[in-house]
């Protein structure tokens, strides 16, 4: 079966979640540039939305198009040629229009998963949940005369343990997609040792249409992306804990907060990144990493007490920020929680005297946006990092410890066999994670 011919009946499981939208889109998208190739003139496409809420549904909907007619807008010469024989179009609102309701006119919206059953692709994007995961792939597997692929959007749980228990018999790759998708130009691709070849280049050939940067991951939990970010939250869980006997939590969190935001010249800090992913998804993929990489201590105590004081974070679905450690306004961080009574401690009552411990910022230092608009940041970065090591302040040898110590995890995901070079993990976490260096560098 041909690429296009693969895409011509494609489902995608958890549709309208804030993964499963972003992979819907790119999907039809693609589907629509298939169906007006010469060769394709007069097959039919379907891509099937399918999520458990219709009420959901009807906001994807919504979605799909105002994002397909922004899409539109963007490629109106091409448009033209592919309306050409429609003498009804002139206008550019007239052609843009009509793309977008032959996008969205593709795609069926519904809450039955037994629409998956005659699509050739799966693509999941369920809740990160093994158990889940197989039982909805065996329902679609067993009920398919079409023994479809599946590609899964899981960002932690080994694609061999998928295979294996639903008994796919190779038809089922990693394709990880970073948030949000329809932006991130990063994804992660992992084949388990049986998935097919013909899957793996069918993948590789998606992405490439996508215009996506691909990292090849091997199959260990948590990939390279996962990987190196639980492990970067339990280093900074574990600096908290130290930092405890001097500070209390709330300001340990804040300095730890600060010291991987703008020392390591980070767009976030790791405790604002852990409430945009969402402590109790970071929680539930540190499990799954335990899970299927024993005795390495990949537990948190700190996550555990958020979670026990119901501290999540995550995101509403217009994307805004949740309260998590951190309380929000606009999106900025205003207030740091207090474990001892799960109230919020204004950031203007906790920084003064954790700022005063930390001591200056180097001098020259530029935020991580001024930095990644530099064309020389490569010296910037390199000029940042030698003046830390000459510094004799709290803050700066705090954070050659915490750079000394993603250096390590990257060395050992490699070691480890979970990325084939320090270069892949240097590229997940720059592209994946926007960090303005990776964490194996010549500075």
């Amino acid at each position: 079966m041909s690429y296009s011919e693969k895409l011509s009946h494609v489902a995608v499981l958890g549709a309208a979640g804030k993964m499963g939208s972003g992979i819907l889109l790119l999907t039809a998208l693609e589907m629509f540039e298939q169906s007006t190739l010469p060769e394709n003139q007069g097959k039919s496409f379907l891509l099937d939305a399918i999520d458990l809420s219709p009420e959901a549904l009807k906001g994807l909907r919504k979605y799909l198009a105002v994002q397909a007619k922004k899409n539109g807008e963007k490629k109106t010469v091409w448009l033209r040629s592919v309306y050409a024989n429609r003498a009804d179009l002139i206008e550019n609102e007239q052609i843009i229009d009509q793309y977008v309701q032959d996008v969205v006119d593709q795609v069926s919206f519904t809450t039955r998963i037994e629409s998956a059953y005659d699509a050739h692709l799966v693509f999941e994007a369920a809740s990160e949940n093994p158990d889940l995961k197989v039982k909805l792939f065996k329902q679609i597997d067993v009920n398919s005369s079409v023994k479809p692929w599946f590609l899964t959007n899981t960002s932690s749980i080994p694609i061999s343990y998928l295979d294996q228990n639903a008994s796919l018999g190779g038809r089922i790759i990693g394709f990880h997609f970073y948030n949000p998708p329809a932006v991130q130009k990063l994804a992660e691709l992992i084949s388990a040792p049986a998935t097919l070849p013909e899957l793996t280049e069918f993948s590789l050939q998606f992405a490439s249409r996508l215009r996506k940067t691909v990292v090849k991951s091997n199959d260990v939990a948590g990939f390279i992306g996962n990987g190196h970010f639980m492990r970067d939250l339990l280093f900074a869980s574990s600096t908290v804990a130290r930092l405890s006997s001097e500070f209390s939590v709330a300001q340990a969190l804040y300095i730890v907060d600060k010291v991987s935001r703008d020392y390591l010249v980070r767009p976030m800090g790791i405790f604002q990144l852990t409430d945009y992913v969402g402590v109790d998804v970071c929680s539930y993929i540190l499990s799954v990493m335990d899970r299927f990489i024993p005795g390495r201590g990949l537990k948190s105590d700190l996550v555990d007490s958020l979670l026990s004081m119901n501290i999540k974070g995550g995101q509403f679905s217009d994307g805004s920020q949740k309260d998590g450690i951190f309380k929000y306004q606009k999106g900025a961080p205003v207030a740091v929680i207090n474990l001892e009574n799960g109230e919020y401690l204004p950031l203007t009552e906790v920084a003064p005297a954790c700022d005063s411990w930390l001591g200056a910022l180097p001098q020259g230092w530029l935020g991580w946006k001024q930095v990644m608009r530099l064309a020389d940041r490569e010296a910037h970065l390199a000029s940042h990092f030698a003046t830390l090591r000459t510094m004799p302040d709290n803050g700066a040898k705090l954070a050659l410890e915490y750079a000394q110590w993603a250096a390590k995890v990257a060395h050992g995901l490699v070691s480890d066999g979970v990325a084939n070079s320090t270069i892949d993990v240097n590229t997940v976490m720059m592209t994946g994670f926007f960090h303005s260096h990776g964490p194996v560098n010549n500075f």
